[in-house]
């Protein structure tokens, strides 16, 4: 299942926000610089991506679908919006291997934003990851969001897990998203066509998983061939580190890190030494912040955490 946001046709458990924001786009309200907060992996980039695709489609063959919340994969904006190619779009994002979004991304951006347009249309600036974004470029974008040229709207994407600059945050209309459990689970089968219950054991889960992260887990093992129904957590975050998927591998290792931390929670509930456990948890997640920070060896850390807990 891909999750790419971009390549998404449909969006899930969004349509009331999508609704109440192509309203404020029909009624010429939409607000030129708007905030989506909320967990990693609730869908937040494509509900953007949707939004930018039916106004740039408004005039298209195959344009927007309003009534399914769908877009056609012979829709012309849609396909130049993969590419990242659409002459009415820009993307920033945390490149590769890079630590944050640095000042010179938002360079190139403002000097995008300054050059006329061949067309009368709207253009979209989408900034995901925006919480990665470090104290230069912050002051940057703050100098082009603050009196963005006619015609020109800025969405920003937030992991709420993660905070932003006030000054950033207060110039901005904040849409806060969240779904319970029940949506999450919800949503998730509907993406994937099947019960996820059906083949994940429910010691893997949280109340706090987004639909993003159970279907990464769900990709995850079948691209490994591995049983959810016959690992508990402390199982299955024992393969993972014994078979060093996380390494040189991204997604999994947040999948790694997403499964500890629930492990602590859950150790929690039941340990009597609930000091010492949280001593031993707040000391590793500074480790884990360290490790990324500088570059450190990663593999010491978890085998650590393998060694005095699992």
């Amino acid at each position: 299942m891909n999750l790419k946001p971009s390549e998404n046709t449909k969006i899930y458990g969004m349509e009331n926000f999508f609704h109440e924001l192509s309203g404020l786009y029909k009624h010429k309200k939409l607000p030129n610089k708007i905030l989506l907060s909320g967990k990693k992996g609730l869908g937040k980039s494509t509900l953007a991506y949707h939004l930018i695709n039916y106004i740039l489609s408004e005039n298209e063959d195959y344009k927007y679908n309003l009534e399914n919340f769908c877009i056609h994969k012979d829709n012309k904006s849609y396909k130049l919006l993969q590419n990242n190619s659409h002459p009415n779009f820009y993307l920033i994002d945390l490149l590769t291997e890079k630590k944050s979004i640095d000042v010179g991304q938002i360079r190139e951006m403002i000097s995008y934003t300054n050059k006329s347009t061949f067309n009368n249309m709207a253009r979209f600036i989408l900034i995901d990851n925006v919480e990665n974004l470090n104290k230069n470029s912050v002051n940057a974008l703050l100098k082009i969001i603050e009196e963005p040229n006619e015609n020109v709207f800025f969405i920003l994407i937030n992991n709420s897990e993660k905070n932003i600059l006030p000054t950033l945050k207060s110039r901005c209309l904040t849409f806060k998203i969240n779904f319970t459990f029940n949506e999450s689970l919800s949503i998730s089968n509907l993406i994937l066509d099947k019960n996820v219950l059906d083949f994940i054991n429910y010691d893997l889960l949280s109340f706090y998983n987004s639909p993003g992260e159970i279907i990464s887990l769900f990709n995850f093992a079948e691209e490994k061939s591995i049983n959810l129904k016959d690992h508990t957590i402390s199982s299955f975050i024992s393969s993972i580190i014994d078979n060093n998927y996380y390494k040189k591998n991204k997604p999994v290792k947040i999948l790694l890190i997403n499964l500890i931390e629930l492990f602590f929670l859950k150790k929690y509930l039941i340990t009597n030494s609930k000091v010492t456990l949280i001593n031993f948890y707040q000391k590793f997640i500074k480790k884990i912040y360290n490790t990324e920070k500088f570059n450190l060896d990663e593999e010491s850390l978890f085998l650590e955490f393998k060694s005095k807990l699992l």
